[in-house]
């Protein structure tokens, strides 16, 4: 048995001063960056459907060609990620890029434009992911490492909750070309604050630039291994929150009306962000303190519960606000311990890989997530979708407590 075999998650002890510049700035960044994108990403129906006259397909296809998109740069993201100076470039590049194609959507006459834009944006979008993981890991020492990660999933979680609510008070007094096309302001701030972050890294000791090309042998040896293989059980899962949106509003139209029962949903979804919000930072801590292993756990107890209440539940807004808050509870917990423990256990000159293989199962577990509870849902029945996702929940803790046990 190899040391890599044998290496367990580091229990370090909370350095006082983890908030440096570096992870100020890429927290910013990622809040800046989701506020730009979620205002397009919340205008894009009424673009399509209202303004283009596109048929309500049309944005199914197009947003499944753009996961699709950037679920495969992510892997290359993460070659690119391994080098520091391709980094650097790579998470700047990526968020300007973003930035710019998104709100290009406000110009868009046809569908088609509307399809290769949203596509590239997502395209740099996805190549942007590991390398501002990697970043991250160069900016803060490793004993903050969960505090460091807690907090940019914190402020992304708090963009996700303030893009929307900027579009509906920008829609209220511009047009929705105008709205989309403004959203690059808050995409540029963030690639300003993303180039601050670079600037802020620890240099290391030069050595020779390696090839680009994505290192998957080392990162899936030993616990790093096993930890992504129990982390694909979560993510087959994991499935995306629009399914609990409308599971909500199911189970409620028929007591209050759809339109009334799809602003409950969306209210639900919002209290969803919030306790992903609150959570991150102090699941951060305890895996700092106690290393990452209790706080996946909880979360995936957690997500478990969320899906067995969605399941089994009926139409009571208390308790469908109790499986919402739980499952952002368990998103909070478990993003913040993943991308701790890959920062922890890659070797530094495969980091960027091991991000990139995480975003890669990430996307691809929550796309067939999705599709395969979906189909249950549409074949058999709502409660037997979120019965199949309970199932990897179990799955997927048994996986993660074996994978990092010491």
């Amino acid at each position: 048995m190899t040391e890599r075999d044998t290496v367990s998650l580091p229990e370090a002890t909370p350095a006082p001063h983890w908030l440096t510049r570096g992870v100020l700035s890429i927290g910013i960044a990622s809040f800046l960056a989701d506020v730009g994108h979620e205002i397009p990403t919340a205008l894009l129906p009424g673009l399509l459907v209202g303004t283009l006259g596109a048929p309500a397909a049309a944005l199914g296809v197009i947003e499944g060609i753009a996961d699709g998109a950037a679920g495969l740069a992510r892997l290359a993201g993460g070659a690119l990620a391994d080098d520091p100076e391709r980094r650097r470039s790579a998470a700047v590049g990526g968020y300007t890029s973003t930035a710019v194609l998104s709100a290009l959507l406000g110009l868009a006459g046809s569908v088609w434009q509307v399809g290769v834009l949203r596509g590239s944006a997502w395209l740099a979008r996805g190549l942007r992911v590991p390398a501002r993981n990697a970043l991250l890991a160069d900016v803060v020492p490793p004993a903050a490492y969960g505090r460091a990660y807690g907090f940019e999933r914190a402020m992304d979680n708090l963009g996700a909750i303030g893009g929307p609510l900027l579009a509906l008070a920008l829609v209220a007094w511009l047009s929705v070309r105008t709205a989309i096309l403004l959203s690059v302001i808050p995409g540029l701030l963030a690639a300003g604050a993303i180039l601050y972050a670079a600037r802020q890294t620890i240099q290391a000791v030069p050595r020779p630039r390696q090839p680009l090309r994505l290192q998957v042998r080392p990162v899936l040896r030993g616990q790093l291994g096993r930890l992504l293989l129990g982390i694909a059980a979560f993510e087959v899962g994991n499935v995306a929150a629009t399914l609990l949106i409308l599971r909500a509003t199911t189970l409620l139209s028929p007591g209050v009306g759809a339109a009334r029962a799809t602003q409950l949903a969306l209210a639900l979804y919002v209290a969803y962000n919030i306790a992903a919000t609150l959570v991150s930072i102090p699941a951060g801590r305890v895996g700092d303190r106690r290393g990452p292993r209790p706080v996946l756990l909880v979360g995936v107890v957690a997500f478990l519960v969320a899906h067995l209440g969605f399941a089994l539940t009926t139409a009571s807004i208390p308790l469908l606000a109790l499986w919402f808050v739980s499952a952002g509870i368990a998103i909070g917990c478990v993003e913040t311990a993943q991308h701790a423990a890959v920062a922890a256990l890659a070797p530094v000159a495969v980091r960027g890989s091991a991000f990139g293989v995480l975003a890669a199962i990430q996307g691809f577990g929550n796309l067939a997530a999705s599709a395969v509870a979906g189909l249950l849902w549409s074949l058999v029945s709502a409660q037997a979708a979120f019965l199949y996702l309970a199932l990897w929940m179990v799955l997927a803790f048994v996986g993660l407590a074996r994978a990092t046990a010491s």
